[in-house]
């Protein structure tokens, strides 16, 4: 318990940047909190958080190990709402929100299997590339692809997000392939242009460390999809993910390029809001998520 304990007075912490904003919260003093964390970080023998006397910062270890806690708590408040749920049924209206390209593809086709299984649940679903802020919309649950940028939300891995340089081997033929990164430059690359996408540029792996290269092609678009069938009609290099063009890299209409410098995974994510008692709808959608993403076989269909 005093380990649980820990956790989730780390976790409080670093959504809310002060300890005396999670003391006030938990009601307690600030010195109650600053042992729990004093404890967590002797037993762990790592620094997890960079405290000074007006807030305090993630590490790069507190970072990892932050979405390891919330994923963990998340694990054990379900655990224990399966026991205190018993034979109750989930009911209510379920709003969530994904992005569009994959929301279409991979979100909207559960839906329909999710509602069969919960007849007495209804859903609405936002498909939209902005960020959509679920606090103050008032959304749910949220399925993200990439990085987690707000730690104030909870965040549950769904699946690995591997992304791809990819292009038609009729481009190819006509100007080449890229031996590095760097050749990126003299290609023509169709970038997307929407401010909440690849802000530091496409992630590559260089000699063992992560380099972000940033290009400015002749096309550009907001949206993904449309990308995709600039990609296929030959106009040019994309940096999609897996997800979306398995299929055209089976079939060959598509080629990878640059395998070699491939970035690490990123993540699929199901967030929402930091809740002690989560709604059984929003717990059971996010379970079926995880079912439905965390088989092989869905991937490879």
């Amino acid at each position: 318990m005093d380990k649980l304990k820990q956790m989730e007075t780390f976790v409080a912490v670093a959504q809310r940047g002060s300890l005396t904003a999670a003391a006030q919260a938990e009601g307690v003093a600030p010195a109650v909190i600053s042992r729990r964390l004093d404890g967590l970080e002797t037993r762990l023998g790592v620094k997890l958080l960079a405290r000074t006397t007006r807030r305090v910062s993630l590490t790069h270890e507190g970072s990892a190990y932050l979405e390891d806690c919330q994923r963990l708590l998340h694990d054990f408040a379900s655990a224990e709402a399966s026991v205190s749920a018993g034979g109750v049924k989930a009911s209510g209206h379920l709003r969530i929100t994904a992005p569009a390209g994959f929301g279409r593809r991979h979100v909207a086709p559960l839906v329909p299997l999710f509602l069969a299984e919960h007849p007495d649940v209804s859903l609405s679903l936002n498909l939209s590339d902005r960020v959509v802020d679920i606090v103050n919309e008032g959304v749910d649950c949220a399925v993200r692809v990439g990085d987690l940028q707000d730690s104030s939300l909870v965040g549950v891995r769904l699946a690995d997000n591997r992304r791809l340089c990819v292009a038609s081997p009729a481009y190819l033929k006509r100007a080449g392939k890229p031996a590095i990164p760097a050749d990126l430059a003299r290609h023509a690359c169709l970038t997307l242009s929407s401010e909440a996408s690849q802000p530091r540029g496409w992630a590559f792996t260089v000699a063992g460390e992560p380099t972000h290269v940033r290009l400015n092609g002749r096309l550009d678009c907001t949206d993904g999809k449309v990308l995709h069938e600039w990609c296929l009609a030959g106009l040019g290099i994309a940096w999609r993910s897996t997800w979306e063009v398995s299929a055209d890299l089976k079939s060959g209409r598509l080629v990878s390029v640059l395998d070699d410098f491939a970035a690490p995974a990123n993540g699929i994510f199901a967030v929402f809001p930091h809740a002690r008692h989560l709604a059984l709808r929003v717990r059971l959608w996010i379970d079926f998520l995880k079912h439905s993403y965390g088989d092989p076989r869905y991937w490879n269909r």
